[in-house]
């Protein structure tokens, strides 16, 4: 089958809410067979996250209060990205705030698209290493604790289900198996 059949195409569109962080459309669309349907989205600008690996092997990461699930998690740092910020600056800058990292050498890990099925967000993955330290700068918002994890118990927490964060699982899997190549 090729990707003609199985593409919709849009017939109208209604932003039904537009947020601080989220836009919300509701589509009409008409599906490969001809008939019509509805889609509802999130437009999101897109977002960052840094695998922050010091040289002692370990990740820096942050424990959060996460609201819409009322836990406390564990989560590398990560942020949207600000109206026309390039995805390698808000790596920089969010591994700033939210950890004091002031300079490392990063690169580029990935793309994740964290649900596919209701928004087009994308965030871009990054593993930090030769890190500098400063002060961290949290928003006015943002209450968070900077945490180390040896980069193996790190893996062992994801697999065991206490480090539940999608993007956080994703980019620190990627990271320790190419930390793992470098090592041979």
């Amino acid at each position: 089958m090729n990707d003609e059949m199985l593409k919709e195409k849009k017939i109208s569109s209604e932003e039904i809410f537009n947020g601080r962080l989220l836009h919300v459309f509701n589509d009409v669309i008409e599906l490969p067979n001809g008939k019509k349907s509805t889609r509802e989205y999130i437009k999101h600008q897109g977002a960052v996250a840094v695998v922050p690996v010091t040289d002692e092997n370990e990740i820096i990461a942050v424990r959060q209060y996460r609201y819409p699930i009322d836990r406390i998690t564990v989560e590398i740092p990560a942020g949207k990205l600000d109206k026309g910020e390039k995805p390698l600056d808000a790596a920089f800058r969010e591994l700033s705030e939210e950890t004091g990292i002031t300079d490392a050498d990063i690169s580029y890990i990935g793309g994740l698209y964290p649900s596919v099925a209701y928004t087009d967000e994308i965030i871009h993955m990054y593993m930090a290493k030769n890190l500098k330290y400063g002060m961290a700068h949290t928003d006015d918002d943002e209450f968070l604790e900077v945490i180390k994890i040896p980069v193996d118990e790190f893996v062992e927490k994801i697999i065991g289900g206490e480090i539940m964060d999608s993007k956080t699982q994703a980019a620190v899997l990627k990271a320790s198996l190419i930390l793992g190549k470098e090592k041979k």
